[in-house]
């Protein structure tokens, strides 16, 4: 990959975004082989690499399980409306891409708290003509906030399904994390979904990887969460086959690979 001292040529980060330090969307974006991200996004991540090896392999499977959830809410269960909550930087196929390839009017809204995503949004924004999507910045924290912008393209009357793609991780604190999931949950209507990834202790060298990784300058720490922690997300709702597994058990097809590791649980369960 070229080192770009700026993402895809931006002579200069937005107002507010610090280059100097890594930032999770930033970082991830290296890992899935993506071009939004500066030098010290980089360093961090061959820090990490340097831990553990498969990293960016591991990365790509929570990708296919975005994808592959996504793809089966709008086709098998019907879902046309779609809330990502810290979608971080675009990586095609975007969840509208998806969404409307097997539901042409869905609608789809993404939510970051990273100002780099405003630069970047027009990715975002590309949808048919029968559905619509929409790209925010703000914090997922303020879910009132968040409830608010996102109605102006979503229908809230009727189901949502509600995307924390390996997001949670970033709130520290377990009791604000599971209250933020149960307030967007219970906002949506009935028959709606609950989409979760989450990065888990599931080895030695992972813990280590996000060790490595939270110890680095400046930057938003990354919490692992147990097995049994992530499962709390899901309590009270349907949850649907095979419930929680490492994320490349969930429904694998074939272009799941086999070999890629579970870097942590992912589930989609019925809000009723």
């Amino acid at each position: 990959m070229t080192d770009h001292a700026t993402p895809a040529g931006r002579p200069h980060p937005p107002t507010g975004v610090d280059p100097t330090v890594p930032h999770p969307a930033r970082f991830w974006n290296y890992m899935l082989g993506g071009k939004y991200w500066y030098p010290a996004d980089r360093q961090a991540a061959e820090a990490v690499i340097a831990q553990l090896p498969e990293v960016s392999e591991l990365a790509l499977s929570g990708r296919e399980f975005l994808w592959r959830t996504v793809r089966w809410a709008a086709r098998e269960a019907g879902v046309r409306q779609f809330l990502d909550l810290g979608a971080g930087l675009p990586a095609e196929p975007n969840v509208h891409q998806i969404a409307q390839r097997h539901r042409p009017d869905a609608r789809v809204v993404y939510v970051d708290n990273d100002l780099m995503v405003s630069m970047y949004q027009q990715a975002y924004l590309d949808s048919t003509p029968e559905g619509r999507t929409d790209c925010f910045i703000a914090d997922m924290r303020d879910t009132a906030d968040v409830l608010r912008m996102a109605a102006e393209t979503l229908d809230f009357s009727q189901p949502v399904a509600l995307i924390f793609s390996d997001s949670l991780g970033l709130i520290p604190d377990h009791g604000e994390v599971y209250t933020l999931v149960r307030e967007f949950v219970k906002n949506v209507a009935p028959g709606s979904h609950l989409i979760i990834s989450h990065s888990a202790p599931t080895s030695d060298a992972v813990i280590a990887s996000e060790e490595q990784y939270n110890d680095q300058p400046g930057v938003v720490p990354f919490t692992l969460r147990t097995r049994e922690q992530i499962a709390q997300f899901f309590d009270g709702l349907e949850m649907v086959d095979p419930g929680l597994v490492l994320m490349p058990d969930w429904r694998p097809d074939s272009d799941t690979l086999p070999a890629r590791a579970g870097i942590g649980y992912g589930a989609v369960a019925r809000i009723p």
